[in-house]
């Protein structure tokens, strides 16, 4: 009995780096024990978007409790854990700061290992959750509002990133595209509910391509269309149907993700294929990706919406690979709020 103990791997994780306040236990990297969020979304929403200092604010007053909760469903004592697990990059420097605070008081506390996880590595290993059987290498998309990245999974925590945006990310474009038709923060949801009433031909909204980079993603131009579409109608007191601009933007934002995605799929020579972080739950392009996944023979991976925003069970998940592959941090870790992947 007491081998068997000695090989399980609990890490208690802590996510803090936007508007979610969330813990989690999560065992042996795969199999997620708890996971509670406390999510500030009705907080941030009256000003159209994350007012930092008010997210940072809350995340002190709901972090202890978020991790006592965690601990309690769990059914696990700070005792019975291996490590302690936080992100502590990219991300809001204050909201880092609360949970990078806190993770290192209770990793003090209770006497376990710290360790730091980036945040996208940890929208990476959601897939992980749900796919027992997945293993590097694939390539994975993680799209969300602050990240647009195309990345070939090495191995565990071994990454490299051969597309990226060059301006806004696509959660980043459809909050702003919402906000201009009238629907407010958060953007991708609504967007998404609004277009199944439209029709996405409606419109030619512009599709970019970066010369330098075919990986590389731009969604700037395709913003600024929708937004000079709206202000020529309105100057020639057209209607605007909103369902439409919906349904016509995500439409052109789907078609690039899923070219630029899919073709990198195929000349790296993969036969895998993941998606990951807030946009990966639009139902529209999960369906682009499932259908074009299957016609070309392609394993296609989603995690539940629930581990697409930000979560802490994806950050438990991650963190048992670095765990596993002797990764430590000192009481000297930091908040890096530009933190690069790989670094």
């Amino acid at each position: 009995m007491e081998q068997q103990h000695s090989e399980e791997v609990l890490i208690l994780a802590v996510e803090s780096s936007c508007d979610e306040t969330a813990a989690s236990v999560v065992k042996n990297g795969r199999q997620v024990l708890s996971n509670v969020i406390f999510t500030q979304i009705d907080l941030h929403s009256v000003y159209g978007g994350v007012v930092p200092e008010i997210a940072s604010r809350k995340h002190i007053e709901k972090i202890n409790q978020v991790i006592e909760e965690a601990l309690w469903q769990a059914g696990t004592e700070l005792a019975d854990i291996t490590a302690v697990a936080v992100t502590y990059g990219p991300g809001l420097v204050g909201p880092l700061l609360v949970g990078v605070s806190a993770a290192k008081a209770v990793s003090f506390a209770a006497g376990k290992p710290l360790v730091g996880v980036h945040h996208i590595s940890g929208h990476i290993s959601a897939n992980y959750i749900e796919y027992p059987e997945l293993a590097p290498p694939f390539v994975c998309l993680v799209a969300s509002g602050g990240h647009s990245h195309l990345v070939v999974v090495k191995d565990y925590g071994e990454y490299e990133i051969i597309g990226r945006t060059r301006d806004d990310a696509a959660g980043e474009a459809f909050d702003k595209v919402a906000r201009a038709i009238g629907l407010g923060y958060p953007g991708g949801p609504k967007i998404d509910k609004l277009a199944r009433e439209g029709n996405p031909d409606a419109i030619p909204f512009p599709r970019a391509k970066v010369a330098e980079n075919e990986y590389d993603f731009s969604f700037s131009g395709l913003k600024s269309a929708v937004l000079n579409y709206l202000n020529a109608c309105r100057m020639k007191g057209e209607e605007i149907c909103r369902a439409d601009v919906a349904a016509s933007f995500q439409k052109a934002v789907v078609d690039v993700l899923v070219e630029h995605s899919l073709h990198a799929v195929k000349e790296f020579g993969y036969d895998k294929f993941a998606i990951a972080g807030g946009v990966a739950s639009n139902s529209s392009l999960r369906e682009a990706f499932e259908k074009e996944c299957a016609k070309r023979g392609i394993d296609f991976y989603h995690p539940s919406p629930i581990y697409c925003t930000d979560n802490a069970a994806m950050i438990g998940a991650a963190a048992y690979y670095e765990y596993k592959r002797g990764v430590r941090h000192g009481f000297d870790l930091n908040a890096v709020p530009n933190l690069k992947l790989g670094e």
